[in-house]
């Protein structure tokens, strides 16, 4: 009778491991990966922000759709000067927002961002991303956009 009450007892740890979840033993945290935009001037290729053309206190970044301020980081280290923004992506949604200097429209931003859940982590897709009104590249070391202004 004990032998029998030792395999019962087996059996029932057995079933419990395999039923356990096989995320819990991960740790995983992806956030969706930053924007982040330098200008530029176009023919030069200085930093408008590095060569004082623009002043970093006159940024606005709006949103299209409800026409709400934006947050953004300035990030000034060793004359790097770009504009980050991080909020984008951490759920399924489309931005539209336009970038300004002053009252000047420098550029658009539209980006379409669905969240997804896979192998235990949770990640951003962008369906579509789009700079409008300007001419720009993706610098691909780093991921940083450099809008080209005239």
């Amino acid at each position: 009778m004990k032998n029998i009450i030792i395999i019962w007892i087996i059996i029932f740890l057995v079933s419990i491991q395999s039923c356990k979840d096989e995320c819990s033993d991960i740790l995983c945290f992806t956030p969706p990966p930053p924007f982040e935009f330098e200008l530029v001037d176009k023919l030069s290729g200085e930093n408008l922000f590095t060569n004082k053309t623009f002043d970093p206190n006159d940024i606005k970044i709006i949103n299209i759709e409800n026409q709400s301020e934006v947050k953004f980081l300035f990030i000034k280290e060793n004359q790097y000067n770009i504009i980050q923004l991080s909020n984008i992506g951490w759920e399924n949604e489309i931005v539209h927002y336009i970038i300004k200097i002053s009252s000047e429209s420098i550029f658009e931003l539209y980006v379409d961002a669905q969240r997804l859940n896979g192998d235990c982590c949770s990640y951003t897709e962008y369906k579509e991303i789009r700079i409008e009104n300007v001419a720009f590249e993706l610098q691909e070391i780093n991921g940083v956009y450099r809008i080209l202004i005239s």
